[in-house]
């Protein structure tokens, strides 16, 4: 697929997808969810991580209303298409991959791309990055995976002050009540998120085992989890990376993984 509204480049084993539509803020439409999807299942068989961002002055700002005005007279619209062919299987992909993605968040991320940003398994933020659940504003209900989420990550109160009232959330209280992981410099963003996506790409194939097994913890009980980490640690110490790490430990030395 030939890319208009994404940017895509692979160095260092990390894929650097970027939402490239900035005289929108990098609004979702169809063009831009088709392309998504197609650049991260591209990355699940090039990249050993993803660092996921958007140009200009916003991670995305949203679903790009242009899309629905022309539905207004209907009374059977539904604006839901986009999110059955492109962002849902957006988000479940980007959860479902191997390899782990770093979301780089500089201006907004609103609506669905608020969602899209909460997907990443490590959010970086800038001071001057926000969150928005816009919804409410334009008389929609969340979307992108956000209502679940926002909700396991701040909690079903929060989540519901945020959703209900449409209010920003700054980067430094998304920090407090961690919804990201790391907030710095907006001019710091990409470039931070890149370093930690590089160390993550030097790390061992068992990477990809944390982040399934992480993932599946959030809707299991104890037990559930045990299994699953059991199960799971039989398949990660049958990688070549676990031979690598014992035997560097062995010899008191920095392993050498190469996600085998």
């Amino acid at each position: 697929m030939d890319y208009e509204k994404v940017l895509y480049s692979l160095t260092d084993g990390v894929a650097r997808i970027s939402m490239n539509d900035p005289a929108t803020r990098n609004a979702g439409s169809v063009q831009m969810g088709e392309e998504l999807l197609h650049a991260v299942g591209r990355a699940a068989f090039e990249a050993r991580a993803v660092m996921l961002t958007g140009e200009g002055k916003a991670f995305c700002s949203g679903a790009n209303l242009a899309d629905a005005e022309a539905m207004l007279d209907d009374p059977m619209r539904d604006v839901g298409f986009l999110l059955d062919r492109y962002f849902n299987p957006l988000v479940v992909a980007m959860k479902d991959m191997q390899q782990p993605i770093v979301t780089a968040v500089r201006g907004a991320a609103a609506g669905v791309g608020a969602g899209i940003a909460m997907a990443g398994d490590l959010i970086v933020c800038g001071e001057g990055g926000f969150f928005l659940q816009a919804f409410r504003h334009v008389g929609l209900s969340p979307d992108g995976g956000s209502s679940w989420l926002l909700t396991k990550a701040v909690g079903r109160v929060r989540a519901m002050e945020l959703m209900l009232l449409g209010e920003r959330l700054p980067g430094a209280k998304a920090l407090e009540w961690g919804l990201v992981n790391r907030l710095v410099p907006d001019d710091l963003v990409e470039s931070t998120a890149m370093d930690m996506a590089r160390e993550l790409a030097k790390g061992p194939r068992s990477l990809g085992i944390i982040k399934h097994v992480a993932w599946a913890a959030a809707d299991a009980s104890l037990e559930e989890a045990l299994s699953l980490e059991r199960l799971h640690q039989r398949d990660a110490t049958r990688t070549e990376d676990f031979v690598e790490g014992v035997t560097a430990f062995a010899a008191k030395r920095k392993p050498d993984f190469k996600g085998r």
